[in-house]
């Protein structure tokens, strides 16, 4: 039998803006409202894309193709780390931080207009790798804070070490 780990990362940061299409400013708390998204970002509001987020892994294979980029650059509102999420399911739940819960709803987008990224590199992770979520319960998140997935109860969820299927 495979050993099993916690399907778990952490915050690296988090970021807004308030016009859509621009980078995100790093700030050292958001708070995230029921179905709403994060308190005064662009793209809050009542839709399946309320809170965007990428992992820190992501940034770091347009980093290695020798582009200075860093979190909030790609317009993403949370960036993790520790936690593979282009792989996760929609429908997937997590938590963040103490009490703040979402559920993935879309893994990636369309791309309509090159970003100055994709100029420079020919390539950008978002559209492949960056998830979205909404919220199901709100509060307060920061840099540092535990990322978990759990189930429908609320419970942390297990994935095999060597396949990450869930448990």
């Amino acid at each position: 039998m495979g050993s099993t780990a916690i399907a778990r990362g952490r915050i690296k940061t988090v970021s807004v803006s308030r016009k859509k299409g621009v980078k995100k400013t790093n700030v050292p708390q958001v708070r995230l409202m029921i179905d709403h998204g994060i308190e005064h970002d662009a793209h809050a509001g009542k839709w399946h894309r309320q809170v965007s987020m990428l992992a820190m892994e992501s940034v770091s294979k347009i980093r290695d193709k020798g582009l200075d980029v860093n979190p909030g650059d790609f317009a993403e509102n949370i960036t993790t780390e520790g936690i593979d999420l282009c792989r996760l399911p929609i429908g997937t739940r997590m938590q963040l931080g103490d009490t703040v819960k979402v559920e993935v709803t879309q893994i990636g987008k369309e791309c309509h207009n090159r970003c100055a990224i994709f100029h420079a590199v020919g390539d950008c992770v978002m559209p492949r790798e960056g998830i979205f979520v909404r919220v199901l319960h709100g509060g307060v998140v920061r840099a540092g804070n535990s990322i978990f997935v759990v189930d429908n109860d609320d419970h942390i969820v297990e994935a095999d070490a060597q396949t990450g299927a869930w448990r």
